[in-house]
């Protein structure tokens, strides 16, 4: 059953972040040399400041029992730490500070690395099957969040 369950997982983690990359080629990614980047960067940093939800992994109630905390303490803090750390980028992007580039770059490394992270863990330490209503942040939540760090790279990039 745990190896089913790890399967799916999966397949939803792809299925939706090829879902939303397709969104993003089709909507946003052709259009990104008219926009500013602030524009761009803004809602992105907006989405990622709502990270702090992936502290359900230490829930009881959001999860079942038996949550490896060697995947749910990695993965909240992380994602705490990135939500901390677009949050604070929002305001030194709309402020256009000398210091805004350097800490989205700060914010996007340490984002990106945290679901490459998350999702190692997730798979090393068999957590799918224990995730119970918290399964939608890999499923969902994750997936949205990979295609957006995709789009800031590509915005960093540019500069």
């Amino acid at each position: 059953m745990k190896a089913i369950l790890d399967r799916i997982l999966v397949l939803n983690l792809v299925a939706t972040t090829v879902v939303f990359y397709v969104a993003a080629k089709i909507y946003l990614l052709p259009h990104l040399g008219q926009l500013q980047p602030r524009d761009v960067l803004i809602p992105i940093l907006l989405l990622h400041s709502l990270r702090h939800l992936g502290m359900m992994f230490l829930t009881r109630g959001a999860t079942y029992p038996g949550m490896p905390p060697k995947f749910a303490y990695p993965a909240a803090l992380g994602d705490l730490a990135s939500a901390v750390l677009a949050f604070v980028a929002v305001f030194l992007v709309v402020r256009d500070s000398p210091m805004a580039q350097s800490l989205v770059w700060v914010f996007n490394v340490v984002g990106t690395a945290d679901l490459i992270v998350a999702i190692t863990l997730a798979t090393i330490y068999g957590a799918p099957v224990y995730m119970g209503p918290a399964y939608w942040i890999p499923a969902f939540w994750v997936p949205s969040l990979l295609v957006t760090h995709y789009i800031t790279f590509v915005i960093l990039l540019r500069r």
